[in-house]
């Protein structure tokens, strides 16, 4: 308290003057309405600013719960879609290209992954969603930005997923602008980096060409993003490795969508029959 006392008696000149300036301003502010709306408008520019930038934080903070609530919608709408053309099969304005030209139903799951691996020869991820959730062995997982693996093994609550980075990996794609296919497999060298085998020869590549899903599996539908092809070499009459650049950034990798080809079963067991023929 002393402290306080001795304070305002050696800036007792200093502090007068300041309480005079602030009425002083406060005078000028109330009877003048220049000044008022300047005030006014300054006020409001600060504190606008204020909270945009609270905002802003705010919206960071939330990114996690929006990602996750734009995850699960994009599943609804999708498994809505896909109602919408067995309903409705001709009606254009519920195609789905995968679906409806290929004539392919799938089921759409939201998770996320919770364990990624990338830099081990055979990688693989881990999902928080399990049995309990719908997942089972076998079925594709995708991103917004293309392929990044196949369910391996499913416990209740999670799932083991090979990723497209892994030796045992081998996914069936051709070039978008043409009917050559080949197998996506993995050299173990760079994550961003795959590389295509069994293309034809007589296939017509470029640099640049985009890479998508072949559709001859059960798994994937035709036309999912892979990436683009980035070099190649071609020596003896044939295409000795072609290499393609991921559209997917496989070392950062949040929420993905679980495809069930609702049909595999039956496929499966029709081609099944063809072979024991």
């Amino acid at each position: 308290m002393q402290q306080i006392i001795y304070f305002i008696k050696k800036f007792r000149y200093f502090l007068l003057f300041l309480l005079l300036e602030i009425l002083a301003i406060i005078f000028t502010v109330q009877h003048h309405s220049y000044h008022t709306s300047k005030f006014v408008n300054s006020a409001n520019f600060i504190s606008g600013g204020i909270y945009n930038k609270v905002n802003s934080i705010n919206e960071y903070f939330l990114l996690k719960s929006e990602n996750k609530i734009l995850s699960e919608e994009n599943v609804r709408l999708k498994n809505l879609l896909e109602q919408k053309q067995i309903d409705h099969p001709t009606e254009e304005i519920f195609t789905v290209i995968d679906s409806l030209k290929y004539f392919q139903k799938y089921q759409y799951y939201s998770a996320k992954i919770i364990n990624n691996n990338y830099t081990k020869r055979n990688n693989t991820l881990t999902l928080n969603k399990g049995t309990k959730h719908g997942l089972i062995s076998d079925l594709g997982v995708i991103n917004n930005k293309g392929i990044i693996g196949v369910i391996e093994n499913t416990s209740s609550n999670y799932s083991t997923v090979i990723s497209i980075l892994n030796e045992n990996s081998k996914i069936n794609v051709h070039l978008k602008n043409s009917n050559h296919f080949g197998t996506l497999i993995w050299n173990g060298e760079d994550y961003n980096i795959t590389q295509i085998v069994d293309i034809p020869r007589q296939a017509i590549l470029k640099i640049g060409d985009t890479v998508v899903t072949g559709g001859k599996s059960v798994i994937f539908p035709e036309g999912i993003n892979v990436g683009i092809i980035k070099d190649f070499t071609f020596e003896n009459n044939q295409y000795q490795k072609i290499n393609v650049l991921l559209f997917n950034d496989m070392s950062a990798i949040g929420y993905v969508e679980v495809i069930k080809n609702l049909q595999k079963i039956e496929q499966k067991n029709l081609e099944q029959q063809v072979d024991n023929e």
